[in-house]
């Protein structure tokens, strides 16, 4: 059986992809890998991207979501409130774009998710797991 490695790239549909990266930049620091005209954009995350696609016709989501990794959850709470943006209570932080798509981000200390050292370095990030967090590696087979 072939075994999954991991996801290279998500594609969020939105109304405008100029409209989503300025609403997207409000929260987070883009680095844009390149576009495809008007029609989509790619956003950098070290050896990861995420395509924003013009074009979304569906109601917004319900259950489907975006499991979204950052380097401080916090930060990114108090920027949504900021912004007027409804978000989920603590612990957990979810919201929706103006486009309907639900993200659910966490925090990368506190998850097994893992980037190698050297792509860590490469976006200037220094971070470290938290006990929990390596106790679920360590169980897993996976440090």
């Amino acid at each position: 059986m072939v075994r999954l490695v991991g996801i290279n790239h998500v594609a969020l549909e939105v109304g405008d992809v100029d409209e989503a990266l300025a609403w997207y930049g409000r929260l987070f620091e883009l680095e844009l890998r390149g576009r495809a005209g008007d029609r989509m954009a790619f956003i950098d995350m070290g050896d990861q991207f995420i395509a924003l696609a013009h074009g979304r016709t569906q109601p917004p989501d319900r259950e489907r979501h975006f499991g979204l990794v950052v380097d401080d959850k916090e930060a990114v709470r108090q920027a949504l409130v900021e912004a007027g943006v409804t978000v989920s209570r603590p612990p957990s932080l979810d919201f929706h774009d103006p486009w309907g798509n639900q993200f659910q981000v966490v925090d990368y200390r506190e998850i097994q998710f893992t980037k190698a050292p050297e792509v860590l370095r490469g976006m200037g990030l220094e971070l470290e797991k938290t006990e929990k967090a390596k106790a679920e590696l360590r169980k897993a087979g996976l440090s």
